[in-house]
């Protein structure tokens, strides 16, 4: 059992405590990762603030990247100093999810209460999204991580185990784009950004951002928007219609959690359209849609987890994309914080201004 820091949730809302915590040994299938960035998502912050509930104290955490300090007596395939991004993926890969290509809808449940960590006086500690990543180290199973090549920054790197791999995973694997199609992306955060990127790299003809802040309009065009229309106008729908040739899309990506995002989502599409659902409200919100419109029209609309990636698959390609200036990583970080500054850097984040800051490690 060794002592290491982490950012600590006690209660819903309130900010994070910066303390000792004890991690165990890796067992059989798993690695600890001794971490060299960990970036903050919205999901943290939802989870932090009671929107989904869950146990406390918890330690959250989930996009992370680092080097391999432990291994298990029963895993292949890695070694000690192996570079990997850490993801929340945890998949049994025996279920009949797992069995089917869908690691991201495992069915065997984690408890997350029952984890690597505990409080340095040997209470419950929950490891939050089987990851607990806002902390020094990690233990997670080895059906979590891929290893990458040393020579990408750590920072870069943890970026794409969930913001990337679910914005280019929910353009790519769940609306299945084809060259030459038409993409709306609500939401110009870091989400929507790699949807933006997912959709420029997949062909599309054009790429519509809707966002309600013109700079981030303006921004989602460097990452592969050809058009932007502002969410404040009245209808929004009418203006990206105008930016389609007069038609709908072939696929709406919502990439935020705003119900009113989610309410309009279906105007967007043209015919045969897709909404492929990732943002994610909070618990109890609904939304209202006309279904004779979907049934008279053949549209659709699919949740998409974590961009429905098989990690081993899709993160490799990605990783090489941006080797190759491709797939853009550096300009999605915002800011670089300590973990004594996670609190301001989740601040920051709430403000909306930020695409993602990230939280950095001396290694």
């Amino acid at each position: 059992m060794q002592t290491i820091k982490a950012a600590v949730c006690h209660a819903f809302g309130a900010p994070l405590e910066i303390e000792d915590i004890h991690l165990r040994a890796p067992e059989t299938d798993e690695v600890e990762v001794t971490l060299g960035a960990v970036a903050i998502c919205h999901s943290d912050i939802s989870y932090a603030d009671g929107a989904w509930g869950g146990s406390l104290p918890a330690v959250y955490g989930h996009e992370a990247a680092g080097v391999i300090s432990g291994l298990g007596s029963g895993v292949t395939g890695l070694a000690l100093g192996d570079s990997v991004v850490v993801t929340l993926i945890r998949a049994c890969g025996t279920c009949g999810n797992c069995a089917g290509g869908k690691p991201t809808l495992c069915q065997t449940p984690y408890d997350g209460d029952a984890g690597p960590i505990t409080t340095v006086a040997g209470g419950k500690l929950h490891q939050a999204m089987a990851c607990g990543a806002f902390a020094e180290k990690v233990v997670v199973s080895q059906s979590q991580v891929v290893r990458i090549d040393p020579e990408i920054p750590k920072d870069a790197a943890s970026l794409i185990a969930c913001g990337v791999i679910t914005g280019v995973g929910a353009v790519v694997n769940a609306a299945g784009l084809r060259a030459g199609q038409d993409v709306v992306v609500i939401g110009a955060g870091g989400v929507g950004l790699n949807a933006i990127q997912g959709a420029r790299i997949a062909g599309a003809r054009r790429v519509v951002a809707v966002d309600m802040s013109a700079e981030k309009l303006e921004i989602a065009k460097d990452f592969g928007a050809t058009h932007g229309v502002l969410a404040t106008e009245p209808k929004p729908w009418q203006a990206a219609f105008a930016a389609l040739g007069g038609r709908g899309a072939d696929a709406a990506i919502v990439t935020v959690g705003a119900i009113p995002a989610y309410d309009q989502a279906p105007r967007y599409l043209g015919y045969g359209g897709k909404v492929v659902m990732v943002g994610m409200p909070h618990s109890g919100a609904t939304s209202t849609y006309e279904p004779v419109i979907f049934a008279a029209v053949g549209q659709g609309m699919v949740g998409s987890k974590m961009g429905d990636v098989v990690i081993q698959r899709d993160i490799p390609w990605m990783v090489d994309l941006y080797a190759q200036g491709r797939l853009k990583l550096d300009e999605l970080i915002s800011g670089r914080w300590r973990l004594d500054q996670i609190n301001e850097a989740i601040a920051n984040t709430k403000s909306g201004a930020a695409r993602r800051n990230v939280i950095v490690f001396d290694q």
